[in-house]
């Protein structure tokens, strides 16, 4: 049986823009906030404050037990790191930093890579191959399209940019009156399967993406998942709401408006 795959109305959608915009502001005071001497529970701090602030509530504290309001993915691992005060953050270091919101019941969920100080060129370079290849990804997230189409959007703009590794098994995922919804869109395959895409439909599009192997373990602490071979990995995501005239970044503050305008998108006339 087809999974079932929540379509949000307008005003639902807008409540996601709220959470979105949250997220949005944390993250940007966080990506400031990164630089050597700052351990990865200083950045966890300061997200939990804006949510406070806010008014609203974390979508990853305590789910499924996870004990920290953001992940802290440092260097060679991809997703899910725990804060920790003893980690400090140092020059040259990459940290994946994923963090969601919740207002009103609804989801907004985002990730950005940071790299502290002087990076070496190559591991700038992957920050930017990941990003790249998610909003070539969020670009495919059309009306009328189908779910494969964001896959290979993804896998085509990595794959163009060199030789790197798309970690295997994890991806996106659709979000909305809770952080993990049907439908798993991974970052490669074949265009032209799976679901139609249909206005209100609201999706996380989040390449994961190494220098080297795209296999990945879990440590022992039931959560980060490293490479496997200690290549250094990045991890960069948006929430988008699929509408009838087009998509909206949800969890970019311009709604996705200028990455979005360089490869020839329109924004829907609600992110106006």
């Amino acid at each position: 049986m087809p999974e079932q795959i929540q379509l949000k109305s307008a005003d639902q959608i807008a409540l996601m823009r709220e959470a979105g915009l949250v997220v949005a502001r944390a993250l940007a005071a966080m990506r400031d906030a990164a630089a050597a001497g700052v351990s990865t529970l200083d950045l966890d701090a300061i997200a939990r404050d804006i949510l406070r602030d806010a008014g609203a509530t974390p979508s990853f504290l305590n789910y499924h037990g996870f004990p920290a309001v953001i992940c802290a993915s440092v260097n060679d691992r991809v997703v899910h790191g725990i804060p920790a005060a003893g980690e400090k953050l140092a020059d040259g270091d990459l940290i994946s930093i994923d963090f969601g919101a919740i207002v009103d019941g609804w989801h907004g969920d985002s990730a950005i890579s940071v790299g502290i100080g002087e990076v070496a060129p190559e591991v700038a370079r992957l920050s930017e191959v990941c990003e790249a290849s998610m909003w070539d990804g969020i670009a495919a997230a059309r009306n009328g399209g189908r779910l494969t189409d964001i896959s290979h959007a993804v896998e085509s703009s990595i794959r163009g940019a060199g030789r790197y590794g798309i970690v295997a098994g994890y991806g996106g995922h659709g979000i909305g009156s809770e952080m993990h919804m049907a439908p798993h869109i991974l970052n490669y395959g074949k265009a032209g399967k799976g679901p139609r895409l249909v206005p209100g439909m609201a999706l996380a599009i989040e390449p994961m993406v190494t220098l080297g192997s795209r296999a990945t373990q879990e440590l022992d602490d039931g959560w980060t998942v490293t490479t496997v071979d200690g290549s250094w990995a990045a991890h960069w995501e948006h929430t988008v709401a699929v509408l009838e005239d087009g998509p909206w970044v949800l969890t970019a503050q311009d709604g996705g408006r200028a990455e979005l305008g360089r490869r020839g998108i329109t924004l829907s006339a609600a992110a106006a």
